[in-house]
This record gives structure tokens, sequence and C-alpha cells, in this order.
């Protein structure tokens, strides 16, 4: 939503629930879209959006809820009546209460499913079941399901007694009395049919389905590939047991980016907004991988200090230290997230692994001689180095470079054939490493060409 609409909608809302005009409130909302409304709830003191909440319309509550942030969903719920919590239970996808009771205290979650329907509870546990982050966990059970021998009027009559209380009634799915899943029919393609066909004759039997136990990041991928708005879930005996939409795909896509930028930038992975989490609960997710990594770049001062006579006879070598380990980093880097990238989106896959290095070396060979092309000018004319000094920073730099780069691709590979998440082998990580080579690289060289003593 648009920033100032939204900053017009919440002072509109704060505005009228301030003087207790509550019909004009409860008017107002039902003008408004749930997903706006509860853009505006996630801004308010909670105690402002739970009154807020207990005067939308009964309709409208359950639709709101499902687009609160976790917490405000926390929040609300457990300030609610039993009988009021049940309500908003029931009226929720089964896919949607899940993500809640998921988050819940053991003994809400008790007695909100205490208070459900056996059918909703049914639902629930159903759901429960399955692995986290899996296909089956973010499924929902919601959707209309035919059979063969339907008629078009049939399954029309069919649609417009389960289409309320279905996630989409775009595409139907056709099964047998095992539940098996045989094809799908697509809504506006019943409407263009003769009332008389049968289901069987007319449904598409190319069905391309995703597994419960398929990971959500891989069954999000597959749904973005055939550009499907919705996808059938089907269990080990092809039984069709749930449903997973867009609107699954694209938080799931959202949360699966911001985990690895989170992992790239060495930061624990959380599900909390910025501005929910705590100071203290930023701290601890922060904290571990920056004590990890300053330990780990203790090993580049062991370094430094086992080369300290190479040092002490050109001490003007000190100097480039910085800019060599840096631009190995930022090399080392690019070709880690370009990796990540490309494993993530399924563009790259390990057995193509010698593919990755022999274009990546190739790469940091051109990379490598233009900057220390651009560098040897700068050191010989403004810096005024000796030409031999000169000559072992540039043939470091492209060394570096190539280093860095062949180590930037090959770990993220490493770590997806290992089973690690290649996130972690990002920025941070790779270039703790990349600096230690990059010293002794250094230092090597300095040794060799200026023929110092060690």
């Amino acid at each position: 939503m648009d920033d100032i609409l939204e900053e017009n909608y919440r002072e509109e809302l704060e505005k009228l629930l301030l003087n207790k005009e509550y019909r004009a409130l409860r008017k107002k909302m039902e003008d408004m879209n749930v997903v706006d409304i509860a853009f505006v709830m996630d801004e308010m003191e909670d105690e402002e959006s739970l009154k807020l909440f207990r005067i939308l319309p009964k309709d409208m509550a359950a639709d709101v809820f499902a687009n609160l942030e976790i917490d405000d969903q926390q929040y609300i719920i457990s300030s609610l009546s039993d009988t009021e919590a049940s309500h908003i239970i029931e009226n929720l996808m089964a896919d949607d209460a899940v993500d809640l009771l998921e988050e819940m205290p053991a003994n809400v979650v008790k007695k909100l499913l205490a208070n459900a329907s056996p059918e909703t509870r049914a639902d629930i546990n159903h759901l429960l079941r399955y692995p986290e982050d899996s296909a089956g966990s973010i499924m929902t059970v919601e959707f209309v399901d035919l059979r063969e021998q339907m008629t078009v009027e049939d399954a029309i009559v069919r649609i417009r007694r389960r289409g309320l209380d279905s996630e989409t009634v775009n595409i139907c799915y056709v099964v047998d009395n095992q539940r098996i899943l045989k094809g799908t029919v697509a809504l506006r393609y019943l409407l263009l049919r003769e009332p008389d066909e049968l289901i069987g004759d007319i449904m598409n039997t190319k069905v391309i389905s995703i597994n419960t136990q398929t990971d959500q990041e891989e069954a999000a991928l597959t749904i973005q590939k055939y550009g499907f708005t919705a996808m059938p879930v089907v269990d080990n005996e092809n039984r069709m047991v749930g449903i997973i939409t867009v609107d699954d795909v694209v938080d799931i896509l959202q949360e699966e980016a911001t985990e690895d930028i989170e992992k790239m930038a060495a930061i624990l992975p959380t599900d909390k907004p910025y501005f929910k989490m705590t100071t203290f609960e930023t701290y601890k997710k922060r904290m571990p991988w920056l004590l990890l990594l300053m330990i780990s770049a203790t090993f580049t001062g062991a370094i430094i200090t086992s080369y300290e006579e190479a040092l002490a006879s050109y001490v003007i070598l000190t100097a480039y230290i910085p800019m060599l380990m840096d631009t190995g980093g930022n090399a080392g880097s690019q070709s880690s997230v370009s990796v990540i990238r490309g494993l993530s989106l399924g563009e790259i896959e390990f057995k193509e692994i010698f593919k990755v290095i022999w274009k990546e070396l190739r790469v940091a060979a051109l990379c490598g001689i233009t900057l220390s092309s651009a560098n040897f000018v700068k050191l010989l004319l403004v810096d005024k180095l000796a030409l031999p000094v000169a000559f072992v920073i540039c043939v470091t730099l492209i060394a570096v470079v190539v280093f860095s780069k062949f180590i930037g691709c090959v770990l993220p590979l490493i770590a997806e054939r290992i089973g690690f998440d290649p996130a972690v082998m990002a920025s941070p990580l790779i270039t703790t490493i990349v600096d230690a080579v990059s010293l002794i690289v250094y230092f090597t060289i300095a040794v060799a060409v200026l023929h110092i003593s060690v």
C-alpha cells in the first residue's frame, strides 16, 4: 500500500477510535480492503489494535486477522474469549490456522483446538503432521474436488456449494473414490462447455503435482516455473491431500530470500520484522557469527606476524595489504552471491561445478588483468614505487582475484552437495578465508621476487 494512503487511513481510523465514533469507524472499515486494515492495525499499539479488531464486522474479521503480523495475531487471539477465538480459527483457511498455532504457546493451542469443530481440528492436525518447511505443511486442504462421472452442470452446482469455503475455485481437481488425482478442470472451461458433458471427457489429464514431502522452496519454484495460480499436493500414493496457491508462493519466496540475505550477512535467520525484535533478540542473532569470524580473523594476524622480517625489509608492502584483502573479498563475494542465487533458482547444479569454475576463472583473469593494469600505472606514476615492488603488488592482485573467485564459486557448490545451506558460505566467511589466502600469496610472491629472507 502507498505510504501516504496508509498514513491517511491510520490517522482517520485512530481519530474515529479516539472519539469513540464506533458506528462511523465500523462503516469506514466496511469500505476498506482487509489488507489495508491489517496494515493499519500492525502500526497501532496493541490495545488500540485489539479495540479496532473487536469493532470489525464479523465477516471481515478472519480475513483481516490472516493478514496481520504473527505477533499481532498472537496478542489478539490470546485476548479474545474462547468463543471469539474459535470463531476466528473456524473462519481461517487451514494453512493460515496452522501457521498461527505453530507460533502459539502449547496451552493456548490446546484451548483453541478444544473449541474448534471436529472438522477444523482434523484439518489442522492433518497439516501439523508434515515436516516443517515441506509442501505438506504449507498447503491448504480447502479445494473443490470433482468426479469423472459428473456432468458439467453437476460440477457447477458443487462449485457453488463448496466455493465459499475453498481457497480457490479457478481450478478444480478430479479425483476417484480413493482420492487418486486424475485430472484438472478450469472454471472458465466449464462455463464454455455443454451442461450434459462429462467431466472425465473434458478434464486435463496432464497434471503436474507436488509431493507432500517436497521442500517448500522447491515447491514454490515449481509453481513459478509453470506459471500456475495453484498446484495440487499429493502423497506417496498420488492421493490428493491439498493445494498450494500463488499467495503461498509469494510468502515462501520472500521468506527464503530474507533467510538467504540474513545468512549471507552473517545473521542467524529470524521470521520477525526488524522493529518487532527487541535489542537483545537482535544482539543474539548477530553475535554468534561475529564472534566466530573475529576468532577466525586472528589467523590473518598470525600470517602477518610470521612475515615480520619481510615487512621490516620492505615496510611499503604493509600499505597495500588492505587494498589486496578488500579486492579479494569483493571478488570472492561477487562469485559466491552469483552462484548461491543460481543454486536457489535451480539454474546451477553441483554436477556443473567444472563449468562454473571454468567460467569464473576466465572472468577472474579478465578482472585481475584489468585491475592490475590500472594499479600498475598508479603505483609507478602516483605512488612512485620501484618497479620490482609494483610488480609484486600487481602480480599478487591477479593471483588474489583468481583465488578469490575460485573459492567464492566452489564453496557454495560444496555446501549444497553435502547438505548445508549455500548462503552460509557467502560474504563474511569467504572474506575471512580470502584474507588469509591473500596474505599468504602476497608474502610468498614478495619473498620470491624481492629475494627477502624469512
